[in-house]
């Protein structure tokens, strides 16, 4: 009787195990080794394409190969580090004709949702907020690959791209029509905790 209690009891451990090991595995972004980058494009004027990104920021997200569609991902931005590499220019997208950082110190996106393609390539659905509005954004996901790295941990990397409209987050300064559109690149390695 004790024997078939022992057995059982191995069984079920056994089974939790092994199901906590199917789960989706958990990784934070690595900013302090700078594997990760958030950049952005604009139009200047309609006559070129101004460049930029955002030195500060952090994030984290779950992703199982074996269960895609349960991945999440949340990301967090804080507004003052954006770099277009002019100090002047930058001045100017920190303050309220922009980004407004003295009054929305951060941005955010979290994920609500993925939906898996082919070849490691997907949509997250989510929602951004940026100068005090939250609204739902899509991001084209790819999948880049997976697997230790030199240091005994287990990295993976995805890079993901959107667009949306600077004036449905209030961001209303005029530069010409073809300056309403921005652009962002998200390239994430995350390191699996």
């Amino acid at each position: 009787m004790k024997l078939r209690k022992l057995t059982t009891s191995l069984i079920l451990a056994g089974l939790t195990f092994a199901s906590s090991t199917l789960m989706a595995a958990d990784y934070v972004i690595d900013t302090k080794g700078a594997h990760a980058s958030i950049k952005f494009r604009i139009q200047h004027l309609g006559y070129s394409w101004l460049y930029g990104r955002f030195n500060d920021f952090d994030g984290k997200f779950s992703y199982d190969e074996a269960a895609p569609e349960k991945a999440s991902v949340e990301v967090n931005i804080k507004t003052a580090s954006v770099d277009s590499n002019h100090a002047e220019r930058d001045k100017h997208l920190r303050s309220d004709d922009f980004l407004n950082v003295d009054k929305y110190p951060e941005a955010k996106f979290v994920s609500t949702g993925y939906s898996p393609g082919k070849d490691g390539k997907g949509t997250v659905k989510g929602n951004l907020t940026l100068h005090g509005i939250t609204k739902p954004l899509e991001i084209d996901v790819q999948f880049i690959g997976a697997g230790k790295d030199p240091w005994g941990g287990y990295r993976s990397g995805f890079e993901g791209t959107t667009k949306f409209s600077r004036t449905d987050f209030g961001i209303m300064k005029n530069l010409g029509p073809k300056s309403n559109d921005v652009e962002m690149t998200l390239s994430v390695e995350g390191i699996r905790q």
